[in-house]
């Protein structure tokens, strides 16, 4: 459940009848660049890893939020990323903050590039 106290089976039960009215919200909060402040709303609970329970450091901070807000922040991340990468914005050389990009596959082409180099001369 969300913070705004929706379940999700709610939501996922009345999506053909939410679609329009979330989509007129979603755009609105797109061509403004305002969030509803309900969708701003959240609250952080401790999420157990691992180890001794009793140890703060062994818990990691979680942010629950409104689900259709968090279904914006997807719409828009995907758009964002897109365009992106769409229009150069990143290179292909890059590789943070890129999706299936690492810094392993960084230090793979790194390296292939440097073999490559080694080789010619």
């Amino acid at each position: 459940m969300g913070l705004d106290g929706i379940h999700l089976r709610v939501l996922r039960e009345l999506a053909e009848e939410l679609a329009k009215p979330l989509s007129i919200i979603y755009q609105q909060s797109w061509l403004t660049g305002e969030v509803l402040d309900d969708w701003r709303l959240a609250n952080v609970t401790p999420i157990y890893k691992k180890g001794w329970k009793e140890d703060p450091g062994n818990y990691r901070p979680v942010s629950l939020t409104s689900v259709p807000g968090k279904i914006m922040e997807q719409f828009t991340f995907s758009v964002l990323t897109r365009h992106v990468q769409d229009n150069q914005g990143i290179r292909p050389s890059q590789h943070g903050f890129m999706k299936g990009r690492s810094c392993l596959t960084n230090l793979i082409s790194f390296y292939d590039k440097v073999t490559r180099l080694v080789d010619e001369e």
